[in-house]
């Protein structure tokens, strides 16, 4: 494996936030040279790097999912804690249901509130003014819309490094197979 990191040419891709970066291998001969590596074990390692960049797809697929859940919950809270804002002072009850479990819904009456309890996670909650809530609500939202759009940027990097390394995968595996047809061919031709 350590032979294999030392292949890298300045032609090669960089890493992004810990996801290296894989190299086109324009000619196999010089890779496999370079790298010090025999064929099955250049494959295997391929093979192996592949695999990683799999696992790391799946775990940014779910901080996608997580990241798209989340902003509309946070959009929904931002849209709760404007209407009680232009309901204060008025005088006016605001009628609302509320999930107190899955599936189960209760009516509640709010009056004139002057503060809301927002939910911070691990079942803390935590009461902040009217202007307090959305400031840290529109906050929350901006993080999670740029995290969103790093997560985007980071899954599309790590696309572009999973077809490369097939693309190699195959450009080693066919160099192989005509190699291995060459020497055929060759002692078939001294045999004759």
């Amino acid at each position: 494996m350590a032979a294999a990191s030392s292949s890298s040419s300045p032609s090669s891709a960089t890493e992004r936030r810990g996801i290296p970066g894989a190299q086109f291998v324009e000619d196999v001969q010089t890779y496999l040279t370079q790298s010090g590596l025999d064929v099955n074990s250049a494959l295997a390692f391929l093979q192996e790097r592949l695999q990683q960049y799999k696992f790391a797809e799946m775990k940014l697929l779910a901080q996608q999912r997580d990241l798209q859940a989340k902003i509309p919950d946070i959009e929904k809270c931002l849209d709760i804690v404007a209407t009680l804002q232009s309901k204060k002072g008025t005088g006016e009850a605001l009628i609302a249901d509320f999930e107190v479990s899955e599936s189960i819904y209760s009516r509640a009456c709010i009056e004139d509130s002057d503060s809301v309890c927002l939910w911070l996670g691990a079942n803390v909650m935590l009461e902040y003014s009217g202007e307090e809530a959305t400031v840290l609500l529109q906050k929350n939202l901006q993080n999670a819309k740029a995290s969103l759009e790093v997560l985007l940027a980071d899954l599309q990097f790590l696309r572009d490094q999973v077809t490369i390394t097939q693309v190699t995968i195959a450009r080693v595996y066919n160099w192989d197979v005509h190699q291995r047809r060459i020497r055929q061919a060759a002692s078939t031709s001294s045999d004759s």
